[in-house]
């Protein structure tokens, strides 16, 4: 358990010295800097902690117990990050700010503790820190609500980490403004372009333009953070602290592979006698592919061949798949959205829902899709991420069946990509990338122009009208979309009533109708791999969600 607090304090060290603290440095100094009282700095990170800690254990075991979305987090947060800019520019405001907590202390408490402690406390929720595997496993925990003593010395461990470099930094800047005759004279200014500061850092927030500038900083720290966190001894004491198990290197001894977390939190079984949830325990005795997928990833589909295979091939000798269901998008959570994926790919093993991520969490797992091999004792032999390797992987189901020469092997083709193709593109603004056009209107019908440029490799624009929400672009008048692609087969989820036109290079190819709920379309197919500028044209309310390629 040392060990562990140990590397929870460096982690939050680490963390707090990456991109991650950006957003909150321009308050921390602004805070610090606002008084000369000692003592503020201490109170702020005083507040930051406490409200990191509790707030990530309690507020992460009340969403979950709620059936609260997950990204309320994140509006807390802004909301969050706008009061406090009201309370730099308003002095109103930071004394409403103040006043409940006067009763809080048995002395009357100064402006500075007031002021900091409501900014450390506001910090505590606003301050997003990189993720690592500490940190995800104090995630799981909170989510799943098994918040126990270890685990919250573990949290602490972990905000106490990354409040003290936070800590010298809110010392620095109130030494600085001290020894600084200029700001010293101006502290309401400085105070008023710190709260006008935060307020557009909120709303940058908010449309996800603050991405952009983390993101193109280089990610240093991130080869330390890799080394202390994944090392065996850390791994070995992550596990024992949320009981999950973990990938398999070919050759270790049966006596040491990890017990599998059991099944949890599933809902909406297909595939089982009259819909019965399915455990582990009950399977015990069968080997057991635990399968992470979600219906409109390509990498998924993809990977759907080989398990359609190995259940018909291997069943009748022991095997059985459990196909965990995990939402990419909102419209992935709806159960008849996935029956109908189930039926229409013909799918025959048991499949569940995990739209509240309880299995993926306990199985510590970050990908689509991902295989986890489990023995007829119950523990974890074998793991596979992403497409490929299923030789290996049915190599391993025929082992642990004790298969040899009584069942053939299955000779489904392997469609793993071995080219370099354009990544997944998604058209909603929430996780618009890589996007070359002009400035994207949120929430409402707007007119959108392709760019004079030519587009970079990869990038897309719009043009016509179009309403792009977080997740999906809905198609107006004259809607179109070009997008420049390297692939052998371009695939895109669509949804509505209409059309959608395809023109590669400029020369028409085939006119796809759509039709329901959003699904996977296959756009355009190539004998090799091929260089070009897709171009579609939608019909009015056809909405675009995400391509993939192949």
């Amino acid at each position: 358990m040392l060990i562990l607090l140990g590397v929870a304090f460096v982690a939050g060290v680490v963390t707090s010295l990456s991109p991650c603290v950006l957003p909150v440095l321009p308050l921390i100094l602004a805070g610090s800097a606002s008084s000369t009282d000692r003592r503020r700095p201490y109170v702020i990170i005083a507040g930051l902690i406490l409200s990191f800690t509790v707030f990530t254990l309690a507020g992460g075991a009340l969403l979950s117990a709620l059936g609260l979305p997950e990204d309320l987090l994140r509006d807390l947060a802004i909301a969050a990050m706008l009061v406090m800019a009201a309370s730099l520019l308003s002095q109103r405001v930071a004394w409403l700010l103040e006043r409940p907590l006067l009763s809080l202390t048995r002395r009357r408490p100064s402006a500075a503790d007031g002021n900091g402690l409501v900014l450390g406390l506001s910090l505590g929720l606003v301050f997003v820190p990189c993720a690592g595997p500490v940190l995800a496993a104090i995630t799981v925990l909170s989510a799943s609500g098994e918040v126990g003593p270890r685990i919250v010395l573990v949290t602490g461990a972990y905000a106490i980490g990354a409040a003290i470099p936070m800590l010298a930094i809110a010392i620095g800047g109130q030494r600085l403004t001290s020894g600084v005759t200029f700001l010293r004279t101006h502290a309401a200014t400085t105070r008023t372009a710190a709260g006008v500061l935060l307020g557009v850092g909120a709303l940058a927030i908010a449309f996800g333009l603050d991405q952009k500038v983390t993101t193109a900083l280089p990610a240093y720290g991130t080869t330390f953070q890799e080394k202390l966190e994944e090392n065996q001894t850390v791994e070995k004491e992550l596990r024992d602290l949320t009981g999950s198990g973990d990938a398999l290197a070919p050759g270790t001894r049966v006596s040491d592979a990890p017990r599998a977390p059991e099944l949890t939190g599933l809902e909406n079984w297909q595939n089982t006698s009259e819909g019965k949830p399915l455990s582990l325990a009950g399977l015990r005795g069968k080997v057991v592919i635990v399968d992470f997928w979600t219906y409109s990833c390509i990498n998924c589909l993809r990977t759907l061949p080989h398990l359609k295979a190995w259940d018909k091939a291997y069943r009748r000798a022991g095997l059985t798949i459990v196909g965990i269901h995990a939402p990419e998008f909102a419209f992935e959570r709806e159960p008849a959205n996935v029956r109908s994926a189930v039926k229409r790919l013909d799918l025959r093993y048991p499949v569940a829902l995990d739209n509240g991520f309880a299995t993926w969490r306990a199985y510590n797992n970050d990908y689509w899709p991902a295989k986890y091999l489990i023995d007829r004792t119950g523990r974890v032999r074998y793991t596979h991420f992403g497409e490929g390797a299923y030789v290996e992987t049915e190599s391993w189901i025929r082992r642990l069946l004790g298969e040899k020469a009584t069942t053939r092997r299955t000779s489904v083709r392997d469609r793993t990509p071995s080219d370099i193709t354009t990544a997944e593109s998604y058209l909603g603004y929430a996780r618009l990338d890589r996007y070359g056009g002009g400035p994207v209107i949120f929430d409402r019908e707007a007119p959108y122009t392709f760019p004079k440029h030519a587009l970079a490799q990869d990038e897309l624009a719009y043009s016509g009208r179009w309403t792009l929400t977080p997740e999906h672009a809905r198609a107006g008048a004259d809607a179109r979309l070009q997008l420049r692609f390297q692939a052998n087969d371009i695939f895109l989820v669509l949804a509505g009533e209409g059309r959608v036109e395809v023109l590669v290079d400029g020369r028409p190819g085939r006119s796809v109708a759509v039709s329901g709920l959003p699904r996977l379309y296959t756009l355009a197919r190539f004998p090799k791999l091929k260089r070009g500028l897709l171009e579609l044209r939608f019909s009015p309310r056809v909405e675009g969600y995400a391509f993939t390629f192949g």
